[in-house]
């Protein structure tokens, strides 16, 4: 645990859970989507639901999502922001099972992208992303993150580790989830740093990949 985590981030808001973690959550929406984002539902579990409001999380997400840092001064004007950007949303409560209270799914559209995310506020401006495009992952976002949709095959994951090395890039954590035995899977891999355009444009010409996301780090680790 870094002093940071003690003393909590530089932010706007009240509250670093449910203030720096929501913007952070909303953050890595908006670059999972890659886009200018052009609708947003929102589902608030627990205490997001019950308490987001007077904590500003309902403003922190909308703010995340359109790109904003958790120290923007913006971020107490994003719905007027999101109404300037041509951002419509609409949030919702709902049950999301054994997780984390303060933990938001987020379904996002662009003009020609569309992403799921789920992900919790876990305290001190610190979150977990548990869910990516309706298949599970883990990751903090303190690190820059690869993310890889493909067709489950032998030696992807292989092949994977030799472009990120020959990119000059180190793995930190690596998770993959799968359908089922040759059905779509999904990787998350944190990085020491972020991978060179000419690597990620690689694996997007993949046969079997269908969808890459390289993600900048949004919280310090």
């Amino acid at each position: 645990m870094s002093l940071l985590d003690m003393i909590g981030p530089v932010m706007i808001g009240p509250s670093s859970s449910h203030t720096a973690g929501a913007c952070r959550l909303g953050l890595i929406a908006h670059h999972l989507l890659g886009e200018a984002p052009r609708k947003a539902t929102i589902g608030l579990h627990a205490s997001f639901a019950k308490t987001g409001r007077g904590h500003g999380t309902h403003l922190a997400l909308i703010a995340g999502i359109l790109g904003f840092a958790p120290d923007d001064p913006r971020l107490p004007q994003a719905f007027e922001e999101a109404k300037a950007a041509g951002l419509e949303f609409q949030f919702r409560d709902v049950d999301l099972g054994d997780v984390h209270p303060n933990t938001a799914h987020i379904d996002l559209h662009g003009e020609t992208q569309h992403v799921t995310m789920q992900g919790s506020s876990t305290g001190g401006g610190v979150i977990q992303v548990t869910q990516v495009q309706g298949l599970g992952v883990n990751f903090s976002g303190s690190s820059a993150t690869l993310i890889v949709r493909y067709r489950d095959a032998i030696g992807v994951i292989a092949r994977l580790a030799s472009t990120i090395a020959a990119d000059e890039c180190n793995i930190a954590t690596l998770t993959c989830t799968r359908e089922g035995r040759g059905g779509q899977a999904l990787l998350a891999v944190e990085l020491d740093h972020e991978m060179s355009r000419e690597a990620v444009d690689f694996l997007n010409n993949w046969k079997v990949t269908n969808w890459v996301r390289m993600l900048p780090k949004v919280m310090d680790g």
